[in-house]
């Protein structure tokens, strides 16, 4: 058993590594070259439980789960695989005994730069416990080569550099070319009818390219269970054209390999140009036509009928990015296998299952109907029949009239590809309890009324062992103390036991302790990443995720130059010590995002140079937000900030990491933070704003925010100073109006007052430190229902039937 290994084995592998990669001994190797022998090292002992699994997969494994996202934030990998292997120590160890500390080992490794935030954090969690739980599940996604952006401070404002995460990353990247499949775009359909009437689609004049599978293996904890993750890589078949490079066109000839390549280049390019949708568009059906050829191929080696395929497999489509799998499966069963329409769609509609990931409309994912007439002329077809069909069922059930026309996967130019998972998957689940609710009474709720039981939620969920054991061990070891176990690791539910602990005094103080000790190490990784130098007394306040307007960054920076104010007001004024910690990248095309951003940097150089500051208020934005970075600021934060507008944000994760390790949390009744609250209550969690419903009903009385400003003097301070600037001379004038004359689309002027109010109350209560340490015990004490465990039964109960 490979988890029996012992540092003197492990360092002899890792050493015969460095001789059989690079010709080297660890005396002369750099820390990069030691991390890819180790990784490598590791990498071989999951190849061979996988060896070992696929011996038994007949015996153990009826149906298997096929999860498709365009993201899959998977972070470093040499640590967490370590971990759940048993073998950490190990590696530690033999890493020591080269005379290297294993933690510039670990930092060598790049962040695997393959999502953007929440979605693909999530999905990462998620392959983490189906192979904890001995499920066999897959993930598919996309191979980017510089995946998401650097982010980099530049003149106070984002910039977007090329991450080149895959330099490193061969050591966990195994090509697999006997897989390889061919995925076509362009050219057109030439019908053909036979003499019974069937129609057989002939597809001319198209372009192709090479689908090329790299897999990284995924292992599961203390059970030697392997998962893999499947990650296509885009070629042409023609790497070089000899006629036009023996021409002198050299530029020509390598056109056709150019274009194949960009098509897994980068996640996400901007699409604010045809060009950019064009792309997009390309990627998604690139992944999910090279997936669903891959689960066909393999299944039909191992059942032989493809008519048993919904017997045997689910897809999960995480979003609305992989939806083209329904048409595509539907192409394969009936251009491929020659199955009729009926038939074919039985299969699909057995066979797909749908994640939805957000409750705003204009965040639903929709496609210019030309454009995708043009690229996927098949499909097109195909799509058109799943809409007239769709249409005639809803003209049935619903009636001719606005309902049935709000719901067609094909209206006004445009293919809706929300209303497509709609009539084709089995299941469609929110991502919270609230989130669930939306979606059955608002977003979806014409479809709820016809087909009721497709409808339920799976609260996300988070991968405990890598949030909180791997990242925070100081905590791991204290729970295992109170616990005299570590069965949390698979019964996080185990975690409520520490309530037991909450007026115990020594284990309050043994909390504290470990955050200071979580601070002081997160302040050198801030000197280390930004040269910033933090207050180690302060009260680690943080807000950590994706920058959008909903999630109200924006609204933070305002409560923080209120305390500015009020220090310049009263340079005596009584305050608690804080540091506000900030993490977040902007879509390169999201201008107000940027903008935003631009201003939180604006006021951490105007505050953290500001005498009057100095140790009771500080800023620090986090450049080049990551896994890793998360991974760093995650154990040391105190307070978390989790103020999106009520209704808006669909769960999130972040808000349970924090929770796991003993954050606090300010927030709104949103998300998964209902959850939270349920659990926690008005003693261990601090909730303000207006609910959902106020919301809706303030919109519908005519919601004017110039009156709020009007008559709430501090507040038009803050936003004047806004657009005056601070020391830098920006104005940001801009975003003021949107507050102000915009209509204040996210309601943060309606709940600034509620948020400064509730920010004291929370300040008040936690600077008695005795108070700070039971908050964080109840906190991680009620976290165990947030695991991903928890949720991935969810979803192999209810809705895989694994």
């Amino acid at each position: 058993m490979f988890s029996q290994i012992s540092r003197n084995e492990m360092h002899s592998a890792i050493e015969d590594k460095l001789c059989a990669l690079f010709g080297i001994t660890s005396e002369t190797a750099t820390d990069r070259q030691i991390f890819q022998a180790a990784a490598t090292v590791i990498r071989e002992i999951m190849n061979r439980f996988l060896c070992l699994e696929n011996s038994q997969k007949n015996e153990k494994h009826d149906k298997e789960v096929h999860y498709m996202s365009m993201e899959f934030l998977m972070g470093r990998s040499l640590m967490k695989n370590a971990f759940n292997l048993g073998i950490s120590d190990a590696l530690i160890g033999a890493i020591e005994d080269m005379g290297r500390n294993a933690t510039d080992i670990f930092e060598a490794e790049p962040d695997a730069g393959l999502g953007n935030g929440g979605l693909g954090r999530l999905a990462a969690c998620y392959m983490d416990s189906m192979s904890t739980l001995g499920l066999q599940g897959t993930g598919y996604s996309i191979c980017y080569e510089l995946g998401i952006f650097r982010q980099k401070f530049a003149n106070g404002m984002q910039t977007e550099l090329a991450d080149n995460w895959r330099s490193a990353m061969d050591s966990w990247l195994v090509p697999r070319y006997e897989d390889m499949v061919e995925v076509r775009f362009g050219g057109r359909i030439e019908p053909h009818w036979d003499y019974f009437g069937h129609y057989t689609a002939e597809y001319v004049g198209y372009t192709a390219v090479n689908a090329i599978p790299r897999d990284m293996l995924i292992a599961g904890y203390n059970n030697n269970e392997i998962n893999t993750l499947r990650l296509w890589d885009a070629r042409s078949l023609d790497s070089l054209d000899m006629f036009l490079f023996s021409e002198g066109k050299y530029v020509e000839s390598l056109e056709n390999r150019t274009m194949a390549e960009v098509i897994t280049k980068i996640l996400y390019p901007a699409d604010d140009h045809i060009e950019g949708k064009t792309l997009r568009l390309k990627q998604q059906y690139f992944f999910v036509s090279a997936s669903t050829q891959d689960i066909v191929r393999k299944h039909v080696a191992k059942w032989g009928d493809i008519r048993s395929f919904a017997d045997h497999h689910i897809i999960q489509i995480n979003d609305t990015h992989p939806t083209l799998v329904i048409p595509e499966l539907m192409r394969i069963l009936m251009d491929e296998y020659c199955l009729g329409w009926d038939e074919s769609w039985e299969i699909v509609t057995k066979s797909v299952a749908y994640t939805n990931h957000t409750v705003m409309q204009e965040a639903l994912e929709r496609w210019p109907q030309d454009l995708v007439a043009s690229l996927l002329p098949r499909i097109w077809e195909i799509m058109c029949e799943i809409n007239r069909r769709w249409r005639e069922y809803l003209a049935q059930r619903l009636g001719e009239g606005e309902q049935v026309g709000r719901n067609l996967i094909i209206r006004d130019g445009q293919v809706h590809m929300a209303n497509l998972c709609l009539a084709a998957c089995s299941k469609v689940n929110g991502v919270s309890r609230l989130h669930g609710d939306i979606l059955k009474n608002d977003i979806f709720r014409d479809i709820c009324s016809i087909s009721p039981e497709k409808f339920t939620y799976v609260t996300n969920g988070i991968d405990h062992r890598r949030w909180l054991a791997q990242i925070n061990p100081g905590l791991h070891s204290l729970i295992c103390d109170l616990l005299e176990s570590d069965s949390y690791l698979t019964d996080s539910e185990q975690l409520i036991r520490l309530a037991d602990y909450e007026n115990d005094e020594t284990v309050r103080q043994r909390m504290l302790e470990i955050k200071a000790q979580n601070r002081a190490r997160f302040a050198r990784f801030a000197m280390r990443n930004d040269g910033v130098l933090l207050n180690p007394n302060a009260i680690m306040d943080v807000q950590i995720k994706r920058l959008h307007e909903y999630k109200r960054q924006l609204l933070c920076a305002m409560h923080i130059a209120k305390l500015q104010m009020q220090l310049h007001d009263d340079p005596n004024m009584e305050i608690v010590p804080r540091t506000y910690v900030f993490g977040a990248k902007a879509a390169a095309g999201y201008k107000t995002a940027k903008r935003i951003i631009e201003l939180l940097l604006s006021m951490q150089d105007d505050i953290n140079n500001d005498p009057v500051c100095k140790d009771k208020l500080q800023i620090y934005f986090v450049e080049n937000y990551r896994v890793s970075a998360a991974e760093a600021i995650v154990p040391a934060a105190q307070v978390s900030e989790q103020i999106s507008t009520a209704g808006k944000e669909a769960s999130g994760t972040g808000c349970m990491k924090l929770m796991m390790n003993g954050a606090v949390t300010i927030g709104t009744l949103d998300g998964a933070n209902v959850e939270m609250y349920e659990r926690l209550g008005d003693k261990n969690m601090f909730l303000f704003g207006l609910h959902e419903n106020e919301i809706t009903n303030l919109r519908n009385s005519g919601y004017n925010p110039s009156a709020y400003v009007n008559a709430n003097p501090m507040l038009d301070r803050i936003l004047t100073k806004f657009s005056h600037g601070y020391r830098d001379g920006k104005s940001y004038s801009d975003l003021v109006s949107n507050l102000v004359y915009g209509g204040d689309p996210y309601m943060l002027i309606a709940d600034f007052q509620s948020y400064t109010e509730t920010q004291e109350k929370l300040y008040e209560r936690i600077k008695d430190s005795s108070e700070l340490g039971r908050l964080a015990i109840m906190n991680i004490a009620e976290s165990g229902l947030f695991s991903s465990d928890r949720a991935v039964k969810e979803y192999a109960d209810n809705i895989w039937h694994v």
